[in-house]
């Protein structure tokens, strides 16, 4: 099954005997928004979404509240699971994410839901903006879903795993390539990356309109890179949010990865771990 999904696809799945249930998950790391104001996903979703989408709070609902294990942590799997249920997911439902564009938040509730066991999740590809469709205000109040987390055994890495696959195997940094060299932080403490992981930024994912690449562009990056469908590969970023959406990338290139939901805002808080900077991944 396709990981992402078109908007004209999901304006025919919406039309279906079977539509999915609908997940809108604005969010954005940046903490004001260009009037100055706190970026706010709920008004967001309230000034305007796909007719049925019930809204998520990533900070609340997709991730803990931050600490020593990041800035967005595993979520309780019972508020998570709570979340999902609200929503309308159940086991056997099609789902779709969708965000403001940037497909950060999306990939983080297709992947938490993949990781937790549900069969079959999308994120729409393109975002919001990528919808041709009407937009509502109301709030839907769909029946609510069967949907229980069951987490898999694999897929995910603490900070020890994290530091073995950059030796043993493949470990991609999806922040901006200034931030991996060290050159600038403009939110953890320390600047520079995991030792022995490679720079490979999440904007290379998509094209100027912010849709994925193909899946064969996206599998010779991911190629150059050393991450191949034989090879161990594991992906970080700043808290575990566009790693999500690497994670996705290589889902579509056919390459499975597993996430450091800690990221390097774990790593960076641990004054024993150890910090390379520059473009060399030593």
């Amino acid at each position: 099954m396709n990981a992402i999904i078109s908007a004209s696809e999901l304006a025919d799945a919406l039309r279906s005997e079977r539509p999915p249930v609908l997940l809108d998950v604005r969010w954005q790391l940046s903490t004001a928004a260009a009037a100055g104001e706190p970026f706010d996903g709920r008004a967001a979703y309230a000034s305007g979404h796909v007719p049925g989408a019930v809204f998520v709070d990533l900070d609340r609902e997709l991730a803990s509240a931050p600490g020593a294990r990041g800035r967005h942590p595993l979520p309780d799997l019972d508020v998570f699971g709570a979340a999902m249920r609200r929503a309308g997911v159940s086991a056997g439902t099609p789902v779709v994410a969708y965000d403001g564009g940037i497909g950060w938040a999306a990939a983080r509730a297709w992947w938490l839901l993949r990781w937790t066991g549900h069969p079959d999740v999308r994120v729409l590809d393109g975002g919001l903006p990528a919808w041709e469709g009407p937009l509502e205000t109301e709030a839907p109040t769909p029946a609510e879903g069967d949907f229980v987390p069951e987490p898999a055994g694999s897929g995910v890495l603490d900070a020890d795993g994290a530091a073995a696959l950059a030796r043993a195997g493949v470990l991609l940094d999806a922040r901006a390539g200034e931030r991996y060299r060290g050159e600038v932080e403009p939110i953890d403490p320390v600047g520079g990356h995991i030792p022995g992981a490679v720079s490979a930024p999440t904007s290379d994912n998509v094209d100027a309109g912010g849709r994925f690449r193909p899946a064969a562009e996206l599998r010779a990056r991911f190629g150059r890179l050393g991450a191949t469908p034989d090879a161990p590969v594991g992906v970080y970023c700043g808290s575990g949010v566009s790693a999500a959406h690497e994670v996705l990338a290589l889902e579509i290139a056919g390459i499975p990865a597993a996430l450091y939901v800690g990221s390097w805002s774990e790593w960076s808080s641990d004054p024993a771990r150890p910090v390379a900077v520059g473009p060399d991944p030593q």
